[in-house]
């Protein structure tokens, strides 16, 4: 059975709350266990390589730091055509390749998820160190709580 559904965590674990993503897909999976309709991924700081996973699920769950201007450790959730909004306004990125390059490949090979989100947790400090910070560490069970929230909507 091909997992339908990916929860792809990003970010650099060196640079504090930029490492939200990957904590949150590393503790998801922790809880849930083994489940062969999913498949949980640390995306680390993104590569093309990615392009392939994401377009053998349907489903897509993107965890990553998100500027929103919001309080540090508020946690949004954008759907289908909002995640592509907050995609093209937040485009920037140090990294290789950014999400939004990501799900335009998709697009142009048709292979875009069918069901998609980005998760965003507002980073307090994003700079050299191993540790969150203690206001997105106390989002994570928030941000866990509104990936399952999605995931039972989805399967409903």
């Amino acid at each position: 059975m091909q997992p339908t559904t990916l929860i792809l965590g990003l970010g650099n674990v060196l640079m504090t709350d930029e490492a939200v993503g990957a904590e949150v897909v590393r503790r998801m999976e922790q809880e849930i266990g083994p489940d062969a309709s999913m498949v949980f991924i640390d995306g680390g700081t993104l590569s093309f390589t990615l392009a392939l996973p994401i377009g053998d699920c349907s489903r897509l769950i993107v965890v990553d730091a998100a500027t929103m201007g919001e309080p540090p450790g508020s946690v949004r959730v954008f759907e289908d055509a909002a995640m592509d909004r907050q995609l093209s306004v937040n485009a920037k990125t140090v990294h290789e390749v950014s999400l939004s390059d990501l799900m335009d490949i998709a697009r142009l090979t048709e292979t875009l998820p069918r069901q998609r989100a980005l998760v965003g947790i507002e980073p307090a400090f994003v700079g050299w160190g191993d540790r969150l910070t203690p206001a997105v560490e106390a989002a994570i069970p928030d941000a866990i709580a509104r990936i399952r929230s999605l995931l039972d909507r989805w399967n409903t």
